[in-house]
């Protein structure tokens, strides 16, 4: 069996202030949709909550590590970015290549 790269996953963690975690459930919600919908090489993004409402768990799938770049150059990524900047407390970020079975 061989293994070969298909598409670019990007895992993000939020931790955001209790004052501000409905405005950013808004906020993140209207990015993710953006992005699945005006973006031809994100064909995932899913927002997910703890339980507790602490954590903001995304999951996000690009063709490429570029498609992901390109993500992050767009207008709705940026006005999001600069929106909820003040509002997070700890923001962690992790991508990896997908790996296929052949």
């Amino acid at each position: 069996m061989t293994a070969r790269r298909d598409g670019y996953a990007v895992i993000v963690t939020f931790a955001v202030e209790p004052a501000y975690r409905e405005a950013f459930r808004h906020a993140i919600l209207g990015n993710a949709s953006a992005s699945r919908t005006l973006e031809p090489g994100c064909s995932v993004f899913d927002v997910c909550e703890s339980e507790d409402g602490s954590e903001v768990f995304l999951y996000e799938i690009y063709d490429s590590e570029a498609a992901f770049r390109e993500h992050l150059a767009t207008d709705h990524f940026r006005r999001f970015d600069a929106l909820v900047a003040p509002w997070v407390v700890d923001k962690r970020v992790k991508t990896y290549h997908r790996l296929v079975k052949d």
